[in-house]
């Protein structure tokens, strides 16, 4: 609270705020674990995996005691454990086409942390028909990317990848490979562009892709640009930050 651009004003408008983060894994461990300590009011988790060994390296809300858990159920304790006043909403469901509308309403900012690449493009489609802002990363060996979305103003997920390659998919961290580390910085990032987000305090990250490089020690920031054919945002009209709903005081 003694931060200028905080205050007692701020830490209440976080106690307010709503986010939901999709993973409970390598990216969304962190960020859920810095959301939670930051007093953000309501926080949902969306996963539908349980905890494996071959996860621990990375995916720091868990340990070998969560082990077979439903990684909803184990990250629920952690946070809770971590800070009491948190309101934690558990959804032990794969989300898909199907129920993305339904899990992202009502949220204020969606931190998007999944492993898949067609997940990442529900969320983001879904999270722009509905004008919630969207912070999405994916890692993979060395390497990070992180992108911040604001529907009707930035360009989008979908306008920077376009769609899903017609060959083989990006492989996952578990075929590929991840340096644990590299989970930690891409998803410290996305939970500092979500608090900024709750505040309402510019970001500078909102329309670039921020590339990380943990190899060669490099954080590069990219142009992303809005197309204006994106089967997802193209019809937006460019009408400043999104007003999804008012914040309730509950």
């Amino acid at each position: 609270m003694v931060l200028d651009e905080v205050g007692g004003a701020g830490q209440a408008r976080l106690l307010r705020s709503r986010v939901l983060v999709v993973g409970t894994g390598g990216l969304g461990s962190p960020a859920a674990l810095y959301l939670a300590a930051a007093g953000v009011g309501l926080i949902g988790l969306v996963d539908s995996d349980e905890v494996e060994v071959s996860n621990l390296q990375r995916q720091i809300l868990h340990d070998v005691e969560a082990l077979g858990r439903a990684k909803t159920d184990s990250a629920r304790a952690r946070l809770e454990a971590l800070n009491p006043e948190v309101r934690v909403v558990a959804h032990r469901v794969r989300l898909g086409p199907a129920n993305a509308t339904e899990l992202l309403a009502g949220y204020d900012v969606i931190v998007e942390g999944s492993d898949d690449q067609a997940t990442k493009f529900v969320v983001n489609d879904t999270a722009v028909t509905l004008g919630i802002a969207l912070v999405v990363a994916a890692i993979l060996r060395w390497e990070g990317q992180l992108l911040v979305v604001r529907p009707g103003d930035t360009a989008c997920y979908r306008c920077v990848h376009r769609a899903l390659p017609a060959g083989p998919r990006i492989p996952s961290c578990e075929a590929a490979g991840i340096v644990g580390p590299v989970a930690g910085v891409m998803g410290s990032l996305q939970a500092v562009e979500a608090l900024k987000l709750c505040l309402d305090l510019p970001t500078t990250a909102a329309g670039h892709l921020l590339v990380y490089d943990g190899a060669a020690g490099e954080l590069t920031r990219l142009r992303a640009r809005r197309d204006p054919t994106c089967a997802a945002c193209g019809l937006l009209p460019r009408s400043g930050p999104p007003q999804a709903h008012q914040r309730s005081d509950g």
